[in-house]
């Protein structure tokens, strides 16, 4: 049952051609690389356009919800055989939540779209060579809230 039902954090890179989820570990890499030499300004920034990147799911909700709603719109003013295409969307959606998969998903990683998780990766691999990390003191209960600032920072 598990391989039917993979982690959250892996599903979409489990379903994705191996090439092509090596081209965005290396075009991060090179992102990370990049900004580093750059020091902590050219980081901040870097930052910043990672908060406004949208990542897969989001892409891929935004279209969906798009797709259907246009079904919707069709089946209620042309013709109810347009009412099919907000199901088959729902099919779609429900089968990416469970496996990580859907028709579109192939088209997005290969444009380059990023999931959380390497958006995520290239997030903390530039706020590690920042060096938010290495002022990190203290112990137990005093630890885990600078911990957990550092990350939310």
């Amino acid at each position: 049952m598990t391989d039917l039902i993979p982690p959250t954090t892996s599903r979409v890179a489990q379903q994705t051609d191996e090439e092509i989820n090596a081209r965005i570990r290396r075009q991060t890499e090179n992102n990370v690389a990049y900004f580093g030499k750059d020091g902590s300004q050219a980081i901040g920034e870097r930052l910043r356009e990672l908060d406004r990147e949208w990542d897969l799911e989001r892409l891929l909700e935004a279209n969906a919800a798009t797709i259907a709603l246009t079904g919707l719109c069709l089946g209620s003013l042309v013709n109810r055989r347009w009412f099919v295409l907000p199901a088959v969307v729902a099919g779609f959606l429900l089968q990416h939540a469970i496996q990580g998969w859907c028709p579109p998903i192939p088209v997005f990683r290969r444009l380059g779209m990023r999931t959380q998780s390497e958006i995520e990766q290239e997030r903390y691999a530039l706020k590690a060579m920042r060096g938010d990390f290495k002022t990190i003191q203290g112990n137990g209960d005093d630890r885990t809230g600078a911990v957990m600032e550092a990350v939310r920072a």
